[in-house]
């Protein structure tokens, strides 16, 4: 690489791009997280994301053992998987092709055993692409929410708060679904790479509460189609906290964030980090 003196200013810069991005590429950022094969038992994916193609391919690429499952990307993501079905849906306001998606990825980990391993891979527009509205909420009742959200101006911790509260699948939902260890893979794309903002989290417990998602749209002064303010309102089945004991063999790992790619940036000059080198 030249010396920066030597470098174009446009040049500097798109080197510095092409570095960043290469830092966040699923085929090196997964591999190195990957755990050992279960023992016993079945090694289930399941994912949503922008990446979840690319990152279920990798996890094939570098996998010993038998594998399965589906991921939902956003429409012309997808990448060639072998084992993995890849199902592309609507962003950033969900569709039919996400709902069925999301709502086959719950019945799948609900049939998994103790001795499965459910892999769960998350990037950024998981939060549209993994819709199963909660029991008594239909699917235009979402997008009319998340249409309104949008265009509010508020900020995607407060967003991805009201999804999960409209959700059958999100805020933890998906891993107290199953008896089977869940491992996370996510790819970062919100600030303080929040777990349960990342995704809206379906895998880990969620802080925030049903009077919080009412709040918010009070805030933006949001009114809600009826069934999904009758469903904030009943409060009924909050999402899994903490100490939710369905969520004991769950772990999540962050495989890539916005400060490590804004690190390699930084360092333009480490070219073993470029993917064309």
């Amino acid at each position: 690489m030249p010396a920066l003196s030597e470098t174009s200013p446009r040049a500097l810069l798109r080197s510095m791009f092409d570095t960043a991005v290469a830092a966040a590429h699923p085929k090196l950022c997964v591999p190195p997280h990957l755990p050992a094969p279960p023992a016993a038992g079945r090694t289930l994916v399941v994912g949503a994301g922008k990446a979840a193609a690319a990152m279920a391919r990798a996890v094939e690429d570098h996998w010993k053992g038998a594998l399965a499952g589906l991921v939902v990307t956003r429409y012309r993501y997808g990448v060639p998987c072998l084992k993995v079905e890849v199902i592309e849906a609507a962003h950033p306001v969900p569709d039919a092709r996400g709902r069925a998606a999301a709502g086959r990825m719950l019945e799948l980990v609900r049939g998994a055993g103790r001795d499965d391993l459910v892999l769960c891979l998350m990037s950024g527009g998981a939060s549209a692409l993994l819709v199963l509205p909660a029991p008594g909420i239909a699917l235009e009742d979402k997008q009319a929410v998340t249409r309104a959200l949008l265009n509010s101006g508020a900020t995607i911790h407060e967003i991805n708060c009201v999804r999960r509260h409209l959700s059958a699948i999100k805020g933890g939902r998906l891993a107290a679904a199953t008896p089977a260890r869940v491992l996370t893979l996510a790819i970062s794309d919100v600030v303080g790479d929040d777990p349960s903002v990342i995704g809206s989290g379906p895998t880990v417990p969620d802080p925030s509460t049903f009077a919080e998602a009412r709040a918010i749209l009070a805030k933006y002064a949001i009114a809600p189609p009826p069934a999904a303010r009758a469903h904030l309102e009943a409060a009924i089945d909050e999402t899994p906290k903490p100490d939710d004991p369905r969520l004991a063999r769950t772990e999540y790992r962050l495989v890539a964030t916005p400060k490590d790619a804004l690190a390699a940036a930084a360092a333009p000059q480490c070219a073993a980090t470029r993917l064309d080198r």
